[in-house]
Parts: C-alpha cells; structure tokens; sequence
C-alpha cells in the first residue's frame, strides 16, 4: 500500500511480524538429511576445477586476439577507427566479464577446500587451497582461520569475525523515541554519495578486512590483520601457516612483476588485473549479501547457538545460471553451507530440500534481482540496538522490518 501526506500509515512496532528463534538441535538437522549427501569426492572436485581452469586457459587465449583483429588495418578501413576501437572495448568488457567469473570460480574452489568440502584428503585440499588462493591473492591459511572462526560463531554479536553490525551507541544515536531523533543528521547522504561509498566497499572491502580488520569484530585491538603472524586472530600454533600465507603472496608478488617485465604493465593489467578485481567485487557482493538483509537475525549472550547462526544467513538467485556454473552454487545454496561447511557444493542443491522441508519458515531465500538487493540491504541494513538478545537491522529511519517475539525484546521496541 502506497499512500502520501495525511494518510501515509503511521510506523509500529507493535504491527510488525514476529520472530522466534528457532528451535532445533544441530544434530536434529542433520538426521533430516540423507547420509550420502555429505560424501566427498575427490576425482569430481579435481573436474570441476580442471573445467574451470581450462575455461580461464580459453578465456585467456581468445583474447590474445582481441587487440591484433580490432587493429588491423582491414578491420579498421571496413569499421573505421570509432567503430573499430568501440568494438575492441567491447570485447574486452566481455572477456573481463566472463573471466571474472571463472577465476571467482576457481576462487570457490580454494574456498571448498579451506573447509575440508573438497576431498577427504587434507593433504589435497591444501595443495590445491593453497594454490589457488594465492593465486588469486587471498592469504590462504590465514583466511582459512579467521573464516572458520565466523562459521563457529555467525550472527553472534560478541564472537563473529566479519560483517559484524554497528550498534545505535557505535553510530551516537541517542536512545529516544523514533519520533524525536532527527535522522538526516546521522544518515542524510544524497544517493551519489551513497553510490560511491557502496562502489567503495566493492572494490576494497576484501582488502580492507585483511589488512585493516574493517567491518570485522570490534573489539580486537587496533591494527589487527591476517598478515601478522602475532595477531590476535591466530595461535602460536598457527605462526608458520601465516608465514606460508603470506610467502604464497610474495611468491604471486613475484610473478607478476616477471609478467610485467616479460610483457607489458598493460598486458598485466588487461588479462589478469581486471579479472581479479572482478574477483574482490564478487566475492564482496556475494558474502554481503548472504549475511546482511533487514530479515535476518543477529544474537547475544545465550540466546545464540550455532544452528541458530547457521540459520540466518539467505540464499539468492544470484546471476541465474551464470551464478550456478561459473561460481559452483556459492550464492544459490549459501544457508546448507554454514551449518555443514564440510558439504561439497554439488550435494548443495539436493541437500537445501531436506533443509527448508525440515525447517520450514527459518530457511530465508530471496528472489530480488541482486543489485537491486544489494543497493536495498546497504540502506536498510544501518544498525542494530545496544540491549536485547535478538537483534534485527534499522534502517535510516530507525525502522525495522522484524521484530523479536516478546521474551526477546529490547526496551526500545
């Protein structure tokens, strides 16, 4: 219902749907799904990664021909040099497309084996995890034990590692009725601003979170990332897994520099550069989407447990067929992976059946076109309240879309 001026509906708390949490044991869950849907195999997990390897070897290889057909002089005095040079970009922007696509792919893959999904062998997922990932400039090890840190503790306020939400006293907000807090003063950008800081956490949000800890758990000390071997993110246990992370990275540092040498800065740029960065953006875009939406809860204290962090995460049609060959379901069945991370990404969508049958309306999927969801959740998705043990996001109005059933409310709803 749309209505304007006098007749706009008035906003409540009280009218919104309710929520509670959901009930059931992990092991509960897992007795709904069959067995053989948790099997590793190894032999498939390496075709799937010798299709996509081979798919970038294409990718790459036709597009050696781009600059040498687009230049030459026949194609030029028949197109003309606008016509032509429109053309040449043109097909750059397709081969960046869908290379960006398979070496997310490939990063998938690193990903699978960062959990162990890949094969039951450690010894393989590590090699090829290892490889991978560097490859791709992802310290390996390191993210691998941050990353498994925020499948233990998702949607927990005090124990998650990344996408952990603001709360109203993080942002100054005062604890006062809706009503009476002027909004535009702590939320009033015009939508190009908007805009560029959205394109910001795209580009840079990855990078970011490594070196600078941003938008992970706010209460490490400053300086913390996952390049120090000393950070409070790791053991002393793990020191030299994040020696041979960051020796991986040096390594990719080193190629790429003989690359340049050997070719051009430009070249460098054009085949892998843009690819990668394509990289960063998709892997931001798909995790931010799987962990941040109005209708997802967030918890403290006792009230979280791990199928209940496990639960509030959503699935997306994310690119549509694009999404499920090139990205091997990463964004389609996210929900099934973060309670059984060890799950490869082919038994996903058999196994996301017997998940949303057993536990019916706590299974969040999302149909929305994902940049219209992603442009929706990074301006409804603000903060979330300093009480309460179950915690829905605000937008810039204060508003909320959820609310917690009454046992689990904050004095502010």
């Amino acid at each position: 219902m749309t209505t304007t001026g006098k007749n706009k509906a008035k906003y409540s708390e009280d009218d919104l749907p309710e929520f509670t949490p959901m009930p059931w044991s992990l092991q509960e869950i897992r007795a709904a799904i069959p067995v053989h849907l948790f099997e590793r195999d190894t032999t498939r997990g390496l075709l799937y990664l010798s299709r996509d390897l081979l798919m970038a070897a294409t990718a790459w290889k036709l597009a050696t021909f781009i600059d040498p057909f687009f230049q030459g002089p026949s194609v030029r005095a028949q197109l003309g040099p606008f016509l032509a040079e429109t053309a040449r970009w043109l097909s750059w922007s397709v081969y960046w497309w869908f290379q960006g696509l398979i070496f997310t792919g490939i990063w998938v893959i690193g990903h699978e084996c960062g959990h162990g999904a890949f094969s039951p062998s450690r010894t393989v997922c590590e090699i090829v995890g290892f490889v991978t990932h560097s490859v791709l400039w992802t310290p390996y090890f390191s993210w691998k034990i941050s990353h498994h840190r925020h499948h233990k503790s998702h949607a927990s306020m005090e124990r998650d590692e990344v996408y952990v939400p603001k709360t109203r006293s993080d942002l100054g907000i005062p604890l006062k009725p809706r009503e009476e807090i002027d909004w535009d003063d702590y939320f009033g950008d015009t939508p190009l601003y908007t805009l560029f800081m959205l394109l910001r956490q795209q580009v840079l949000a990855f990078p970011a979170y490594l070196i600078f800890n941003v938008s992970g758990q706010k209460n490490y000390p400053k300086w913390t990332n996952h390049f120090d071997p000393n950070s409070i993110l790791f053991t002393k246990g793990q020191r030299n897994q994040v020696i041979l992370s960051n020796l991986g990275l040096l390594t990719m540092a080193w190629i790429i520099k003989l690359g340049c040498a050997k070719f051009s800065a430009a070249d460098v740029i054009k085949y892998y550069g843009i690819p990668w960065l394509e990289v960063t953006h998709w892997f931001i875009m798909i995790t931010y989407l799987h962990h941040t939406d109005p209708l997802l809860p967030h918890y403290r204290g006792k009230e979280w447990n791990y199928q209940r962090g496990a639960a509030a995460t959503v699935d997306r049609n994310f690119l549509g067929w694009q999404g499920r060959f090139f990205l091997h379901d990463v964004a389609h069945y996210h929900v099934i992976h973060h309670f059984f991370p060890k799950m490869p990404f082919y038994h996903a969508p058999e196994a996301t059946q017997y998940l949303k049958e057993f536990i019916g309306d706590h299974y969040a999927y999302s149909d929305k076109p994902i940049f219209q969801a992603l442009w929706d959740s990074y301006n409804r998705c603000q903060f979330v309240e300093d009480d309460g043990t179950v915690l829905f996001y605000r937008d810039k109005e204060g508003k909320s879309v959820r609310r917690p059933a009454a046992p689990y409310r904050t004095k502010t709803n």
